[in-house]
């Protein structure tokens, strides 16, 4: 997920169009929002008796149900990595790539930031019992901090059905979309019978979430009006009020995160057409030098700052439970003033552990003479990191699930190996003319406004 702005001419054929601006922007304000918001939701407790609870405090404040309505960020994100990811697949098709190189790259440009987090959350959770921390507070600290793990989950399970979903959507864009819609609605009828069937949403949910990435990134609704892309945004809007209003869903979209349910579909719809209706005033804040400059330090190393300000909140959190420092309680004058010290002390903390941990985000590239990994050890891969986290879904986060989350995960980067840089004399000829013969892109590669930060 880097942010260098790439210079055309100065590799190869293959080179990545100009970067979106605009993406880059909506990806920055989305992942600022995420930790603004968990700074401002947590808020352990320590009993009289010594046990220890958290508390959700935004949650429990009477604006925040039509609050969260507007800033739930999850869908927005999904439609830019189907955007990108749809470019990036067609992107190593032109030079010759698998569905399999496509799955080796995504796997690692993932999974190689979440191991290190998985192995140093195991060793401080499991130094910390030793030191006779009790095991609730440890255990308290292992589901608050893990949390981010399950976005990786199900953004890396949209990212590896981008070969296939690109496939179909290349032969019928808009029937695709209201296949995965229709699927994620019969799963949404069917919870209630066969509850553990909800979380089959977290594919089909955010693989039609991503899908609107993909009508974005070949133009298709920058062929609707104004008109239209406003009544969309309406439109959307008041069947999710109806949908809300009737009790059939929650009207709190956190409640409807996990497992994801129609409603978050809705407001994807909703603000993908936003971000088409308001492109031209996004594209001009972007384009601002500071803004690109801002973007482009948090963006080369975003999943870190993802995957980490939450374990370090939670860490600092913990370890404050233990001083004689005073403690607001949630949802006080003091607390909320605290807040914006919470945040700094966030960031203060994050920048070590960007230091350290930041390159894992580069990608992983061997030399032209590397040989591809198999299709078997890339199946395998994918296997070994789905088992823990099909685990913490069912079972929830616990220190043992951790510690054999990261054995797993390590295991796959093994099974991984690097990245092949090749691109064939015979490729890049292909390209010079358009698609390499025996190569069916999906169709062309967007026009130049809506070439969105390529990632392979």
């Amino acid at each position: 997920m880097g942010v260098s702005v790439h210079q055309p001419g100065t590799g190869d054929n293959t080179s990545a169009p100009p970067r979106d601006l605009v993406i880059d922007l909506v990806r920055f304000f989305c992942l600022t929002l995420v930790v603004v918001g968990h700074c401002m939701m947590t808020s352990p407790v320590l009993h009289p008796d010594g046990t220890v609870t958290t508390e959700n405090t935004l949650v429990e404040q009477g604006w925040f149900v039509p609050v969260i309505w507007i800033f739930m960020v999850m869908p927005i994100f999904f439609v830019a990595g189907g955007i990108t990811g749809l470019q990036s697949w067609r992107r190593l098709q032109a030079r010759g790539g698998t569905g399999f190189e496509f799955a080796q790259i995504r796997l690692l440009r993932l999974i190689r930031p979440a191991t290190a987090l998985l192995a140093a959350m195991f060793a401080g959770l499991w130094g910390a019992l030793l030191l006779g921390v009790h095991p609730q507070v440890v255990a308290l600290l292992a589901t608050g901090a893990g949390m981010p793990l399950w976005f990786l989950a199900t953004y890396l399970a949209a990212q590896l059905n981008i070969p296939l979903l690109a496939r179909l959507h290349a032969r019928a864009p808009w029937l695709t979309f209201g296949g995965l819609a229709a699927l994620v609605v019969t799963v949404d009828c069917l919870r209630g019978a066969l509850p553990l069937l909800a979380y089959a949403n977290l594919v089909f949910l955010w693989c039609a979430v991503q899908q609107l990435g993909f009508l974005v990134a070949d133009g298709q609704l920058a062929r609707l009006s104004r008109s239209a892309l406003v009544g969309l945004i309406a439109g959307s809007n008041v069947l999710l009020g109806v949908l809300t209003g009737v009790a059939l869903y929650s009207g709190s979209m956190l409640e409807n995160l996990n497992p994801p349910t129609f409603c978050l579909l809705l407001l994807g719809v909703s603000q993908t057409a936003a971000l088409q209706l308001f492109r031209p005033v996004l594209n001009w804040v972007a384009s601002a030098r500071w803004v690109q400059a801002i973007v482009a330090i948090a963006g080369r190393r975003s999943m870190t700052i993802y995957l980490w300000h939450l374990p370090l909140l939670a860490a600092m959190s913990g370890l404050l439970l233990l001083t004689g420092l005073p403690k607001p309680a949630s949802g006080t004058a003091e607390w909320w003033w605290a807040r914006p010290l919470v945040l700094l002390s966030v960031v203060v903390l994050l920048l070590p552990v960007l230091a350290i941990f930041g390159r894992l985000e580069d990608r992983p590239t061997a030399s032209v003479h590397t040989r591809r990994r198999p299709a078997a050890a890339v199946v395998t891969a994918v296997v070994v990191v789905f088992v823990p986290v099909a685990d913490a879904v069912f079972n929830g986060l616990t220190l043992a699930m951790i510690g054999g989350g990261t054995a797993c995960f390590a295991l796959a980067v093994l099974l991984l190996g690097r990245v092949p840089d090749r691109v064939p004399a015979a490729v890049l000829t292909g390209v010079a003319e358009g698609v390499p013969e025996g190569h069916d892109s999906g169709g062309p590669l967007p026009e130049t406004p809506l070439s969105a930060s390529v990632e392979p």
